[in-house]
């Protein structure tokens, strides 16, 4: 492992704080950025767009052009490749055809398969195995086929490479944790894919687990912040207030977020920084959180009053479904909530809600337009928000290595919600002061 510095230099970038400072001598770096078009490789470009003397060349790779245009670098480029269905050879092409060079590749592509029949958004993991492996190995074997050799390749994974969707783990989830076999997990092979590229090409590697991710970008899927938005903004259209659907146990659990733009300040890091090679590094905010007293602080800035967990409410309950959970003994965890987002969703008078808030603030953006849309998206909240367990990320491997990056979660959340606001796909906030209560 090469030498650490005794000493570092951090900086300060709006409600990023703690950031890494690069020799200004590191310049004329090219990029690709694939899954440019979701809330992580969005928010990749973002990271690497400040920086335009660092990054001269970056190649976007996904089906759609960038949603929201920015102002990206002069040398920014989007490629309209689809890595499931085309070929490797076809890719390939394309790469050639556009002249694609790359020192560093960030990997962020990802398909949600269908989930099975009246079950959770995750529950085909065949399915999602199958599409998500293929999306890599087409991506990899395209590069081989383009001659394009970078020095270092970061793949992103998550929260689930430790079982959090499957019941308990053990707390705090370090890097090292054995891999969690109670059913398929795409993340292990597409892991065991890019190590086998490295060691053909001899490029590095760095894997990236964040949990879940906050930011602000059109496609609402995979993302908790926007229908915590929408339920805030329709219930104090209603004058209804926001009541908290688990129970105690859930409104206490600490958890680490994971804000999209600070995951990306920590890969940009991760893949500059050649004692970080060949490491896989927990991403998160640094920042201590529970659902609990976030939902107060929600409630404020929508200026809307809440309900608090009451063990007298009637409650659903489910189990997780396996014995021992994925932390390898005890029981199973049992779940309890009031309502689903997704039941919530599904109501009239909401959704009327929404149309006249739509009217009112020319909102381009309607999570209820059809069945499907609802669950994809409020499903998601029910699945971060209705099986909450601790969940902590252990953050000293990168520490060590020299990434002390953090951010505010609640802040980080209100700035999430006024980027959608911006994005004409909420309303804005009815509270106009901070995070603080």
């Amino acid at each position: 492992m090469p030498a650490l510095p005794q000493y570092l230099t951090v900086q300060t970038k709006g409600i990023y704080h703690g950031l890494p400072v690069f020799p200004q001598s590191l310049k004329g770096l090219s990029a690709i950025v694939t899954g440019a078009n979701g809330i992580s490789g969005d928010h990749m470009m973002r990271v690497l767009a400040e920086s335009p003397e660092r990054w001269t060349n970056i190649y976007a790779m996904s089906r759609r052009p960038p949603a929201v245009q920015r102002k990206w670098v002069a040398n920014f480029k989007h490629l309209p490749l689809d890595f499931l269905n085309s070929s490797p050879e076809e890719l390939a092409k394309s790469m050639k055809d556009n002249g694609v060079k790359a020192d560093y590749v960030f990997f962020f592509s990802y398909v949600q398969a269908e989930p099975k029949e009246g079950q959770g958004l995750w529950s085909d993991a065949e399915e999602m195995t199958r599409v998500n492996v293929s999306l890599l190995r087409n991506f990899l074997d395209a590069l081989k086929l383009s001659g394009i050799i970078p020095k270092r390749v970061m793949l992103q994974t998550g929260a689930k490479n430790y079982g959090v969707h499957l019941g308990p783990t053990i707390n705090p989830q370090h890097e090292s944790d054995p891999r969690v076999t109670l059913e398929s997990n795409f993340y292990y092979p597409q892991e065991d894919m890019l190590f086998e590229y490295c060691r053909q090409t001899g490029a590095g590697w760095n894997v990236v687990r964040p949990s879940s991710i906050l930011g602000a970008v059109k496609d609402a899927a995979m993302n908790l912040v926007y229908p915590l938005g929408v339920f805030g903004a329709v219930q104090s259209y209603l004058g209804k207030p926001m009541v908290y659907p688990g129970d105690l146990n859930s409104f206490q659990a600490v958890q680490d977020m994971s804000t999209a733009m600070m995951n990306g300040y920590l890969e940009e890091w991760a893949v500059l920084t050649p004692a970080a090679a060949n490491e896989a590094f927990n991403a998160c905010d640094n920042s201590q959180f529970t659902f609990g007293k976030f939902w107060l602080r929600l409630a404020k800035w929508y200026g809307v009053g809440y309900e608090l967990p009451d063990e007298n409410a009637e409650y659903q309950a489910v189990q997780t479904p396996y014995e021992p959970p994925p932390r390898g003994f005890g029981p199973r965890a049992t779940h309890r909530f009031r309502y689903t987002f997704s039941e919530w969703a599904s109501k009239p008078e909401v959704q009327a809600a929404w149309k006249d808030l739509m009217k009112k603030h020319n909102l381009e953006s309607n999570p209820f337009s059809n069945e499907k849309n609802r669950e994809r998206i409020f499903g998601f909240a029910d699945g971060m928000m209705l099986g909450v367990t601790a969940l902590q990320f252990n953050m000293d491997k990168a520490h060590k290595l020299g990434f002390f990056g953090t951010v505010d979660t609640v802040e980080s959340m209100r700035k999430v919600l006024e980027e959608f606001a911006e994005l004409k796909m909420l309303p804005p906030l009815r509270e106009s002061t901070g995070p603080s209560l």
